[in-house]
């Protein structure tokens, strides 16, 4: 189970840091990220809006207390990217690009991330008709997203290509596990639960290469592989694996090993990825988001001290990974 609901972690991030650091660290990404309209700006990738974004823009306004930020983003979520004939959102829309010519495939962890944030601002803010809207986009997911491999359930990462005979393509950092933990609350069905524990299965048995790692993108057959289509890396994907096992209070020492060992290996040096069959890596040295994951996942294992993420610098992906590292910590 989450150790702490999202509501109890701001009660806590407030007497670790003052109301006025969680504004401040919010209003200094608002600033750089948020469009006026409430439009989440992915500066890192040519300037496009997806569902990830917007639910991550509304975790972060929700733990800020800015309920005016979290209206407009989720007024401009629901007014562009709730277009399909459910109630999930499509996983992208590019700025100039007509909404005719966009893809209508939506992400798994974009809408979980949307139906969490809208779940417990109903909670904080009473409002009822946000509880039903996280309601119907769990309901929705359910259909679309929630598949069996080995008697297990499992997430896919859309509703559309990742379905292939027999096989099935899995990406384990779309298991937001603390957004479970809410689904679980707001829904009495257990396969909530259930996809919390194959998540956790599904980690302990995907470990490739020297370093034991799982990849970003994992193919799901007669057993387990990185999947042949994209690179066999552990990178921008996969490096949130350790933030939502922690995040979501599931930080048990045997899970976070691997992730705890790799980077410590490196020294000082912190790579963007490595490649898990080659077992090269980048050259170049990770993003603060990736660093300050790397130091949650020391800290969560008893390998640090007092959690000190670098400043949120970089564009919005490595910002946004230092912020939610930071509301992980505060969740410890």
């Amino acid at each position: 189970m989450l150790k702490k609901s999202l509501l109890e972690l701001l009660c806590l991030a407030v007497l670790l840091t003052g109301c006025d650091g969680l504004e401040s660290d919010w209003n200094r990404y608002r600033a750089r990220f948020v469009a006026p309209e409430g439009r989440i700006v992915d500066t890192g990738n040519g300037s496009v809006s997806h569902s990830e974004g917007q639910g991550y823009g509304l975790l972060l306004a929700l733990a800020a207390g800015d309920r005016e930020g979290f209206e407009k983003i989720w007024r401009w979520t629901r007014h562009n990217l709730q277009k399909r004939d459910d109630h999930l959102f499509i996983w992208r829309r590019r700025p100039g690009v007509p909404l005719s010519q966009e893809d209508f495939n939506d992400a798994t962890d974009g809408d979980l991330l949307i139906a969490w944030a809208l779940a417990e601002a109903a909670e904080r803010w009473e409002r009822e008709a946000w509880r039903r809207e996280a309601l119907a986009i769990a309901s929705d997911l359910k259909r679309s997203a929630v598949r069996t491999w080995r008697g297990r359930p499992v997430l896919l990462p859309g509703d559309k290509g990742f379905e292939h005979g027999d096989r099935l393509v899995l990406n384990l950092s779309y298991w937001v596990y603390p957004a479970l933990g809410a689904m679980a609350k707001l829904d009495p069905d257990p396969v909530w639960g259930q996809l919390i524990d194959s998540g956790l299965a599904l980690t302990r048995q995907a470990r490739f290469g020297p370093w034991n790692l799982p990849p970003d993108w994992l193919e799901a057959g007669e057993g387990l592989k990185p999947w042949r289509e994209r690179p066999p890396r552990f990178g921008y994907d996969a490096v949130r694996i350790p933030l939502y096992l922690i995040w979501g209070g599931r930080d048990e020492a045997e899970l976070l090993r691997p992730f705890v060992r790799f980077w410590e290996a490196r020294g000082a040096f912190t790579p963007s990825w490595i490649d898990l069959q080659a077992d090269c890596m980048s050259a170049r040295d990770a993003p603060a988001g990736i660093r300050a994951i790397r130091l949650l996942s020391r800290h969560a294992a008893g390998r640090g001290g007092w959690f000190r993420p670098p400043p949120a610098e970089g564009d919005y992906y490595s910002a946004t990974l230092v912020l939610l590292s930071r509301l992980a910590a505060e969740g410890q």
